[in-house]
């Protein structure tokens, strides 16, 4: 439906003209198409690395660099090896970017600098480069900010002690990036530009109700100051073809996944089992379940192999929205190719929320900040285009959040695997349980998704450092045990 579009208020005389900019967190920032195994530890990185060629360029020095390291400080340190952050630093400092590089290159292009001792800087100049003494890790240090720290640091000479430029980033989750000491400064959609500004879920729902309309409806005319119709549409087509394609690889790609835990895929012969007998598959009333579970570890064992994927709102947590539009798609009547952008756009909402008002990346808040972010994102969303009311896709956002509360990130070995994938099936049962929840009432409920936000920052900042994406705590420590 199309909206009255309010006039803006004067920003000069505006109370809030002298507080720093607030960003605008769409729909293209929250899903993002780029390569596993996670967008904190590899996507992030990456676009750091073009941050820092970007820099270089502009400063017209970087053709006169023949030495960079590289330093990766907390989380990027702990469990970067398992995360492909290595891989993600090598990549990116070659020129290459998360949305368009070819995971099958990867290998190859790995091997050649490794043999080689040396990259293509930018993709154009050769220089010296040995992971043992450019690529630190400095897994006793985190640096003030964020647990996901990276500095890059460009040399003249190969022996000098001088740096040409150095650069710290923090890769904040979902492959969102920010420069040390520029948090403000690179806003690259200010909030004030929309028409429909909102902060929490209680402005969503003053705004749904003063326009009666649905939160999708709010996303879309905020999208409209930035893009085209035609853009948008074409834009969310795409991550939806992405994922569909991610769950179709998945479904396909046998094979033990890397890193040395040597898991084996399943969805391969999940998806054999669930074709081979479908008549004795209609006896129990619950296998769709068994389809919403063989979606969402698809695509995470997709992910966990680095392959094309696209971040939900981040890799780790990847395979929750996928999964459940899948279900959407192909299970249910009022499914058509509006209402899957619309369910785009609804996710993306509640997902600013979080973003905005607590975070989402599992080293600051464990994985309640990934899992039960995409829970909550998708179950309000599987609402919204199921015919829920603005309230009634609120109180299913924060079912889904409310039962992933305190959500751990203990990945064994560091790699996205265990419990990564099956907890993706776990995040997608619970946020399709959580819409139907919703649906069965009126919206009327007694904690709101502003309340469980805030909850899940402070239970996140409570939360030991062990069990926040370090591999020092949980089932990390207990391989023997799993």
């Amino acid at each position: 439906m199309e909206i009255v579009v309010p006039s803006q208020p004067d920003s000069s005389t505006s109370p809030s003209s002298q507080s720093p900019p607030q960003a605008y967190v769409g729909v293209f920032d929250l899903f993002k198409i780029g390569v596993g195994p996670s967008s904190s530890h590899s996507v992030g990185p990456m676009r750091a690395a073009e941050m820092f060629l970007a820099d270089l360029r502009r400063q017209g020095t970087l053709d006169s660099v023949e030495r960079v390291e590289v330093d990766l400080y907390g989380s990027l340190a702990l469990t970067g090896i398992g995360h492909a952050t290595d891989v993600a630093v090598l990549m990116g400092l070659q020129g290459e970017v998360p949305d368009e590089i070819d995971p099958e290159t990867v290998p190859g292009k790995l091997s050649t600098i490794r043999e080689q001792k040396s990259l293509l800087l930018a993709g154009k100049r050769s220089v010296p480069f040995q992971e043992k003494t450019c690529l630190l890790f400095h897994r006793k240090t985190f640096l003030e900010g964020h647990p996901n720290a990276l500095r890059f640091r460009a040399f003249a000479t190969a022996d000098t002690d001088e740096p040409l430029a150095s650069e710290t980033y923090f890769s904040i989750g979902g492959g969102f990036v920010i420069r040390e000491g520029c948090q403000g400064q690179e806003i690259e959609h200010p909030l004030s530009a929309v028409p429909f500004p909102f902060q929490s879920a209680a402005d969503l729902l003053r705004l749904t109700k003063e326009n009666g309309c649905g939160i999708s409806d709010i996303a879309w005319a905020n999208e409209k100051t930035f893009r085209s119709e035609e853009e948008i549409r074409a834009g969310l087509i795409k991550i939806w073809d992405t994922m569909q394609s991610c769950v179709e690889r998945g479904c396909r790609n046998e094979g033990i996944l890397p890193g040395g835990l040597n898991v084996r895929r399943r969805a391969p012969s999940l998806f054999q089992t669930l074709t081979g007998r479908p008549e004795a598959n209609m006896r129990d009333p619950l296998n769709i379940l068994d389809w919403v579970d063989l979606y969402a570890i698809a695509v995470n064992e997709e992910n966990a192999a680095g392959g094309r994927v696209v971040t939900a709102p981040t890799n780790g947590a990847a395979g929750i929205i996928p999964a459940v539009l899948c279900y959407f798609d192909r299970f249910c009547p009022e499914s058509t190719p509006e209402k899957i952008q619309q369910f785009l756009l609804t996710a993306a909402a509640i997902g600013a929320l979080y973003k905005k008002n607590a975070s989402i990346s599992g080293a600051e808040v464990g994985c309640q900040g990934e899992v039960g972010v995409a829970c909550s994102m998708a179950a309000g969303a599987l609402t919204e285009v199921r015919g829920g009311t603005p309230l009634q896709v609120e109180e299913a956002a924060e079912i889904g959040m409310e039962h992933n509360l305190g959500l751990t990130c203990d990945p064994i070995k560091g790699l996205v695997q265990v419990p990564c994938i099956e907890r993706n099936a776990m995040g997608a049962v619970k946020a399709i349980n959580a819409c139907r929840l919703a649906l069965r009432g009126d919206g009327s409920h007694f904690v709101s998704l502003d309340r469980v936000i805030r909850v899940m920052k402070r239970t996140g900042a409570d939360m030991s450092s062990r069990y926040k994406e370090t591999s020092r705590g949980g089932l990390a420590v207990n391989i023997s045990e799993c």
